[in-house]
């Protein structure tokens, strides 16, 4: 199968999931020295609530944003993934508007996350999420679109 026959639409859908993968690994990389010195793996009758208390904020903002990947993003997927089907059902193939803004809404994700990580700047992480969210939509909009 060569490159063209493959959707572009599905590129942008595999780097947010690669993004969520690097912030995996970025979460991991700073709660298990912090686990491991509170021996936290060794008790399990801590509560997530009293593990949050004793784990640094710049720490569990990681944690938090990995789980905020598994949470609007989902709509992303089911969205791409569906204008995707129905441009090809349809014989449009791929549509530079989707394209451009699923890249975009990829973009404002990742933004979020290094914003949300490493700062935690709620106005600035708000205003990004906001953004994110209007692009989302769109896409949305077009999808419902050309399947209704």
């Amino acid at each position: 199968m060569t490159t063209h026959a493959i959707p572009a639409l599905l590129r942008p859908v595999i780097a947010l999931n690669g993004w969520t993968f690097l912030m995996e690994a970025w979460m991991y990389a700073t709660r298990l020295p912090v686990f491991m010195r509170l021996k936290i793996s060794d008790d399990n009758t801590r509560t997530r609530a009293e593990i949050d208390r004793l784990t640094p904020a710049p720490v569990r903002w990681k944690a938090d944003n990995y789980n905020h990947l598994f949470e609007q993003p989902t709509q992303f997927y089911a969205i791409a993934l569906a204008l995707a089907i129905a441009r090809r059902a349809t014989g449009e193939g791929d549509n530079a508007a989707d394209v451009k803004l699923a890249w975009a809404y990829v973009g404002l994700r990742v933004l979020h996350s290094l914003v949300h990580a490493s700062s935690n700047n709620i106005p600035r992480r708000f205003a990004v999420f906001v953004l994110s969210s209007g692009v989302l939509a769109a896409l949305g909009v077009r999808a419902a679109r050309l399947v209704f």
